[in-house]
C-alpha cells in the first residue's frame, strides 16, 4: 500500500479493555448492515465452443434415407444437401410419397445402401432452398376483439402453399424423377413406408 493511499483512509480508534487494547475501525470501513433482498444476476461465462457438425460417412448426397421422427416418419426420402449444425435437406420426391422439400435432423434418419443420381438438378434452386430464411414462418396479425372471440372454437384455416415453394419443388423433383425412373424398382421402393413387425431385429438388418 502506498503512503498516499494510507493517508487518505480514515484512521480508527484504539480502546483499552482491561489489560488489552482493541482497534476499532472507522465507520466508513465497517461492514454494511443492509444487504439487498435479491442477489444481483451476473451473466454466466460460457466456456463451451461450438464445433461444426461432422456428417456421417454414410450420409452422402443422393442417399435414400428413412425418417425416424416427425410427421413423415417411416417415409423414404432422398438426401439433397448438408446444412449447418447437422441438418439435412431432403425431398420425397413429393409426387412419389408426399414428402416435400424439408429439413430434418441427421440424428433421426437411417442411411440405406440405395442411392439416386442427382444429375440434372438445378444447383441454384437447391442453394436457394437451403438458405436460412427459406423455411421461416410468416408473422400473422393477431385478431382482437369480438372476431377473435367467436373464432376460438372453429377449425384453423389451411395455409395456402406459396407459389414460389411449389415451383421450387417441381424444379427439383422433375430432374430427380427422371433419374429414379431409370432405376428398376426404385420408384416402388420410395413409395413404400418402413415399419418394424414382431420378431424383426433392426440391429441385424442390412440397410
Amino acid at each position: 500500500m502506498s503512503a498516499k493511499h494510507a493517508s487518505e483512509t480514515p484512521a480508527g480508534k484504539t480502546k483499552k479493555f482491561g489489560k488489552g487494547e482493541r482497534q476499532i475501525p472507522h465507520h466508513s470501513q465497517k461492514a454494511k448492515k443492509y444487504y439487498p433482498a435479491e442477489d444481483e444476476v451476473k451473466p454466466k461465462k460460457v466456456r463451451k465452443t461450438i464445433h461444426p457438425a461432422k456428417p456421417r460417412a454414410t450420409l452422402q448426397p443422393g442417399t435414400i434415407l428413412i425418417l425416424l421422427a416427425g410427421r413423415f416418419r417411416g417415409k423414404r426420402v432422398v438426401l439433397l444437401k448438408h446444412l449447418p449444425q447437422g441438418i439435412l435437406l431432403v425431398t420425397g420426391p413429393f409426387k412419389v410419397n408426399g414428402v416435400p422439400l424439408r429439413r430434418v435432423n441427421a440424428r433421426y434418419v437411417i442411411a440405406t445402401s440405395a442411392k439416386v443420381e442427382l444429375k440434372g438438378i438445378d444447383s441454384k434452386t437447391v442453394e436457394k432452398v437451403g438458405g436460412e430464411g427459406y423455411f421461416a414462418r410468416e408473422k400473422k396479425e393477431e385478431k382482437k376483439g369480438e372476431e377473435a372471440f367467436f373464432k376460438q372454437g372453429e377449425k384453423p384455416e389451411k395455409k395456402p402453399v406459396a407459389s414460389a415453394r411449389a415451383s421450387d419443388q417441381k424444379a427439383v423433383d422433375k430432374a430427380l424423377l427422371s433419374n429414379i425412373k431409370s432405376e428398376p424398382h426404385l420408384l416402388e421402393y420410395l413409395r413404400s413406408s418402413f415399419s418394424l413387425r414382431k420378431g424383426d431385429r433392426p440391429h441385424e438388418m442390412k440397410w
